[in-house]
């Protein structure tokens, strides 16, 4: 009996526990497996982009394919050319290599020639025995040109060679050999552009091309004419690549565009939170709405406000609260998650107008600009018309408060003399702040030391928008003269670069409508907006944003993409890079928020 006892009591309790048919409660870390779903959530988000993006570029490139067999005339071909297009990649290859070396030579010596003359696009094809082509005698892709005569003498040597390949293969016409040719060409090219984007490498193409080089080279009747073409021929392939690749070097792909209508007037500010996750949307009726649009677009919290409302921003630490500005001299804190105002504090009655604010990356202040009475509306389009660029620039004043007691520090002293700032930016450690006044100045303060440590004249005319730069060596403004310029903050206020932006970028923005009816707005929002790693910038237009790439080097802003979607012209921005996938905000005058979901292609 003792040894029974024993021997029972060292069984471990879990077979105990499974022979009684009994549960053994486990406590589960709450907080960590909300971790881990909400880890795995944005991992499947993540990948469902990719998805999607791998997804559309097939359904584009389809559309493409459909489009040029369309365009081309359709001849009489053999029964395995006609079902190429649903071939694989290797099944191709094995296809074109069936065919014998001296029938592909009759093939593009009695096309290619033609084809390039109506295209002016070189091959795609290191070497050709095509003399005769305008492309690659005369192109200024070529180191050199070459004699008339000797132009004219090897034309006649490849229509003497082709004539002689021609007498040995009678049974295809020469619309078949064109129709034959256009279409190996094109999916091979398909098929490259294919492999580049699924990041298969080339290694298939590749050898391909040396197969192609191989055969060519071997053929005795045109091995004289392949060594004389076969710089030419190289340097208008590489041209030929380089035009194609205008499509392929996108640096972003458009996983979807998605409409926000909730707002029934003009937009003036659209913000996204610090968590990349919700918006703050604010128009000109003094509606504030709240939503989120992953993983659907719903609207979180609602709000009128009875006093017109002019700034809005973010709280940094407690991304749940927002800073509204008023156009009575109030500013308010409201709760998001609880949809209630938490106080509101007075600024300054004489100067009732809170152009701008700003909450420190700490959390534990923020600015606030506050400006006189303007004599001008900023809705009134006779002002814009009558040229007065001075008419708005009023006593201002900034103001520095604490986020926790909701009280004033200090106030900044603005030089030469008091005037409206339109517009506040801080650098990522709070320690900087720049802002864009009404008289065309940039200041720059000391955070630490509380006092302004350089300021420059930046425009002629009033500052919109400022941002510092991704590594925070420079800045960016945006000014009523329509210029956008890169200032060193090193050397107080050197210009780096200026480009020229048009009007819809830039402001003021006017909406037309039936019997000579104009809507004018100023800008108040953001008008320009980085990616994550500060090459691109996303701008204002009359349809929607433009992407544009930062070359310092360069005299004109290379545009990359255009967003579009938008009916009225967009007045403001945002970019939010929190999450792996970039999401562009543009608000237009009809009161439309469009959110565009990018996908960053890596280089």
């Amino acid at each position: 009996m003792t040894r029974r006892r024993s021997s029972s009591s060292s069984r471990p309790p879990s077979s105990r526990t499974r022979r009684s048919g009994r549960i053994v409660p486990v406590i589960l870390n709450f907080e960590a497996e909300c971790l881990r779903s909400s880890l795995i959530q944005e991992e499947n988000e993540s990948l469902r982009h990719k998805l999607f993006a791998l997804q559309a570029e097939s359904s584009r490139m389809k559309k493409e394919e459909l489009e040029v067999e369309q365009g081309v005339v359709h001849h009489k071909l053999p029964a395995y050319v006609a079902n190429m297009d649903r071939l694989g990649d290797s099944e191709l290859d094995m296809t074109c290599s069936q065919r014998s070396t001296a029938h592909s030579l009759q093939s593009r010596g009695g096309f290619l020639s033609s084809f390039l003359s109506q295209t002016k696009k070189g091959p795609s094809r290191p070497a050709h025995p095509s003399g005769a082509s305008p492309t690659q005698t005369g192109g200024p892709l070529l180191a050199k040109k070459e004699p008339t005569n000797h132009q004219g003498t090897k034309g006649k040597e490849g229509t003497a060679s082709c004539k002689d390949g021609k007498s040995h293969f009678t049974g295809l016409t020469a619309g078949e050999s064109a129709s034959l040719q256009q279409r190996q060409k094109r999916l091979q090219e398909h098929g490259k552009e294919r492999k580049e984007l699924l990041s298969k490498g080339t290694s298939q193409g590749q050898s391909a091309e040396k197969k192609t080089d191989t055969s060519t080279a071997e053929t005795e009747p045109f091995s004289e004419l392949h060594a004389e073409q076969a710089e030419p021929s190289t340097k208008t392939s590489a041209g030929s690549a380089e035009a194609v690749g205008v499509r392929q070097e996108q640096p972003f792909i458009v996983l979807s565009q998605e409409e926000y209508g909730e707002h029934h007037s003009s937009i003036m500010y659209c913000r996204v939170d610090c968590s990349g996750r919700r918006v703050a949307s604010l128009d000109v009726d003094g509606v504030i709405k709240v939503w989120s649009f992953n993983p659907i677009m719903q609207t979180k919290a609602s709000s009128i406000s009875k006093s017109p409302l002019l700034s809005l921003e973010w709280a940094t630490k407690r991304d749940r609260l927002l800073l509204l500005g008023s156009g009575v001299g109030t500013v308010r804190l409201y709760d998001t998650e609880a949809k209630k105002n938490l106080c509101e504090i007075c600024i300054d009655e004489d100067m009732p107008r809170i152009l701008s604010l700003a909450c420190s990356p700490s959390g534990a202040s923020f600015v606030c600009s506050a400006a006189a009475q303007s004599p001008i509306s900023h809705m009134d389009f006779s002002a814009v018309s009558s040229g007065g660029k001075s008419m708005n620039q009023v006593p201002g004043k900034l103001l520095l408060w604490d986020t926790k007691t909701m009280k004033q520090q200090l106030q900044f002293s603005l030089e030469p003399e008091p005037i409206a700032i339109n517009c506040t930016a801080f650098n990522h450690n709070g320690n900087l702040l720049v802002t864009g006044a009404a008289d065309g100045i940039v200041r720059l303060f000391d955070m630490q030391q509380h006092e302004c440590a350089m300021s420059w004249k930046a425009h002629d005319g009033e500052v919109y928008s400022v941002e510092f730069s991704y590594d925070e060596n420079t800045v960016y403004s945006i000014g009523e003269d329509g210029k956008f310029i890169q200032w060193n903050i090193h050397r107080s206020g050197l210009k780096v670069s200026e480009y020229d932006l048009p009007s819809e970028a830039t402001g003021p923005f006017v909406l037309s409508g039936y019997s000579g009816y104009k809507q004018v707005q100023f800008p108040r929002g953001r008008l320009f907006a980085f990616d994550s790693e500060g090459n691109y910038m996303l701008t204002c237009s009359s349809t929607g944003g433009v992407i544009f790439k930062l070359n310092s080097g360069e005299k004109v802003l290379e545009s990359c993409l255009s967003l579009g979607g938008h009916r009225a012209p967009v007045v403001t921005v945002d970019w939010s890079t929190a999450m792996d996938c970039g999401t562009c905000l543009t608000a237009s005058m009809d009161g439309k928020i469009k959110l565009t979901t990018l996908l960053a292609q890596k280089s």
